[in-house]
């Protein structure tokens, strides 16, 4: 799914990151917490969502504010990771500019050594959840009549449904 966060300057920035769990609580997705992305949601709770599959003209669009997930449920989820990942995610200081892939493979290394058994969750990883405040269905039509549904949470937990105009 493609993720849009903002700095807390309003600079937007979007990327691709795997969802990881939908439940009526929200989409969860993991990361470093000290990449671009979770310092932006530190300092700017708010995200948006896009799935689209361009096969089917389908996408599914969802914005809200986003929350770090429990300490149990990312570890629970780092552990069910194949080891490889997990010294990846403890290897890896995510966005930083590094002079060569050399430094990254030594320090995976150095880490296999340290961590020759069962791999402890970083503290600077886990989990985010966007609990969502709308959602909105596109179904792309002939003669650009796409079909949009555009559900918003209401202030008594219940969701309204507008279509709107393509």
């Amino acid at each position: 799914m493609a993720l849009a966060t903002a700095a807390s300057d309003g600079t937007p920035s979007t990327r691709i990151v795997l969802l990881k769990g939908l439940s009526e609580n929200g989409f969860v997705f993991y990361t470093n917490y000290e990449s671009p992305k979770g310092k932006e949601l530190a300092a700017n709770p708010k995200a948006a969502l896009v799935f689209y599959w361009p096969e089917l003209e389908r996408q599914v669009r969802a914005a809200g504010r986003v929350e770090r997930v429990s300490r149990e449920q990312s570890e629970a989820y780092f552990h069910s990771r194949p080891r490889g990942s997990q010294l990846g995610a403890w290897a890896s200081r995510q966005s930083e500019i590094i002079p060569g892939r050399e430094p990254l493979e030594d320090r995976l290394r150095a880490l296999e050594a340290e961590y020759p058994g069962e791999v402890p969750l970083p503290p600077f990883w886990g989990g985010f959840r966007l609990r969502p405040r709308e959602i909105e269905f596109w179904q792309g039509r002939p003669n650009r009549l796409h079909d949009r549904l555009l559900y918003s949470l209401q202030q008594d937990g219940s969701w309204h449904r507008d279509r709107l105009s393509p």
